[in-house]
């Protein structure tokens, strides 16, 4: 069985991960800091915990492993925080993201799949967004995933280590057995937050702005079921391992929705009232990123199988309705 490096394979898209490619035949090995991860989530291959930046750490790895290829999915993910943080998404997305590729080319481990994002092309000109329109992002972290993206062209130019950058639109949803999903502390993500103040875990949602130029006055976003996104993954994964070219590519649905749409989508699932207010905008939101993922779907035969929002928020309210505190009731 082939041996993967899944960083940060104990957090929400990494597990998620590690069991499509356990279903797909291959071991995942996991290196997580459980910071924002769960134990009880990695079920699939072995564990390590500790750093990408843990230079010790990751020599042991690769000997212990024949590992073929490395996923990442470390790096900090909240816009918001980026703003405030900018050196906490500096330090971690790139410089200990740095250490990580240093490693995989003193070893020769020469296949990368990278956690992209949707962040870096910006305030959209046109929409749905194209893998080549400008890339020109407004927070620390999409331009962390940026730099990212050029650092690793160099790579490719003088070590030959190809890699597939994947631009992520709002990955969603949940494993449709049931058995892992969404649960970050503190909560930051739309549809969790929507299921939470649903199960009355909240008094209500906040909605940050209410004058963006969109039909309703708030944020459009293109949701992608988590089960889609390890499907694109392994397929660049399949990719690289055949000695295919470096790529980028979006994962999205081609289809926007704003957060009204996911309320009362939501409501609809849930079949409860899910209380509401708004508050101001926050920095560095644009209001709409929509995706085209005709590329992938063209050139590597991607197939996603959960399409409307409602299949979506189906899965996550499956999981969120059967473990209210999240994995501390896995």
């Amino acid at each position: 069985m082939k041996e993967i490096l899944v960083v940060g394979g104990a957090g929400y898209i990494g597990s998620h991960m590690c069991k499509y490619l356990h279903k797909n035949g291959m071991t995942p090995v996991v290196l997580d800091n459980l910071s924002y991860g769960h134990r009880q989530a990695v079920q699939w291959g072995p564990f390590y915990e500790g750093e990408m930046a843990d230079t010790a750490l990751l020599k042991k790895i690769f000997s212990e492993h024949r590992i073929e290829a490395v996923m990442h999915f470390a790096a900090f993910c909240y816009v918001g925080e980026s703003m405030q943080l900018p050196l906490k998404y500096y330090q971690n997305n790139i410089a200990a993201t740095l250490t990580l590729l240093t490693e995989m080319v003193e070893h020769n481990i020469l296949n990368f799949i990278f956690s992209s994002t949707c962040a870096t092309y910006g305030e959209p000109e046109q929409l749905p967004l194209l893998e080549d329109f400008p890339q020109n992002p407004i927070n620390p972290y999409g331009r962390s995933k940026l730099m990212m993206e050029q650092i690793l062209g160099d790579l490719d130019h003088a070590h030959n280590l190809k890699s597939v950058c994947l631009r992520y639109f709002n990955a969603a949803g949940a494993d449709s057995e049931g058995e892992i999903g969404e649960d970050h502390d503190p909560e930051t993500h739309l549809i969790p937050l929507v299921l939470q103040t649903a199960l009355g875990q909240r008094e209500k949602l906040t909605i940050f702005g209410s004058d963006y130029p969109t039909q309703d006055g708030t944020c459009i976003r293109d949701y992608i079921h988590i089960e889609d996104l390890a499907q694109a993954h392994h397929l660049s994964l399949l990719h690289l391992l055949a000695g295919g070219a470096s790529k980028k590519y979006n994962l999205g649905n081609g289809n926007g929705y704003s957060i009204l749409d996911v309320i009362k989508t939501a409501e609809a699932v849930t079949k409860k009232t899910i209380p509401h207010s708004y508050a101001e905008r926050r920095p560095g939101d644009p209001a709409a990123l929509v995706g085209s993922a005709e590329l992938i779907i063209r050139e590597l035969g991607w197939k996603p199988q959960f399409n409307s929002l409602e299949s979506i928020l189906q899965t996550a309210w499956n999981w969120h309705s059967n473990h209210p505190d999240g994995f501390k009731d896995a």
